[in-house]
């Protein structure tokens, strides 16, 4: 059985996903709160940004970066949008 969130991303019941995606409470609120659907689609912005902005997973400033990115993006508030990049409609 598919366990359905209210995802803060799409302001609608989605499945949810299968288990937090990240250790602590950043983590616990992200799969309560969060689609599939919108983490699939976080993780798509998030190759983008790493390739276009060269960014090394070893700085710890890039992970701060990506970090903050991410909540924005789950968030709809304003991230750094990749380059051409077109949200998929849900």
């Amino acid at each position: 059985m598919t366990r359905l969130v209210h995802c803060a991303k799409y302001d609608k019941e989605l499945p949810g996903l299968a288990t937090p995606p990240l250790p602590g409470d950043l983590g616990t609120h992200i799969f309560e709160n969060v689609s599939q659907a919108a983490w699939d689609a976080w993780i798509e912005v998030q190759t983008m940004l790493i390739n276009e902005k060269h960014l090394s997973m070893i700085d710890a400033a890039a992970r701060a970066y990506l970090r903050e990115q991410m909540q924005k993006f789950l968030a709809n508030e304003d991230y750094d949008e990749p380059a051409g990049y077109v949200p998929p409609e849900i």
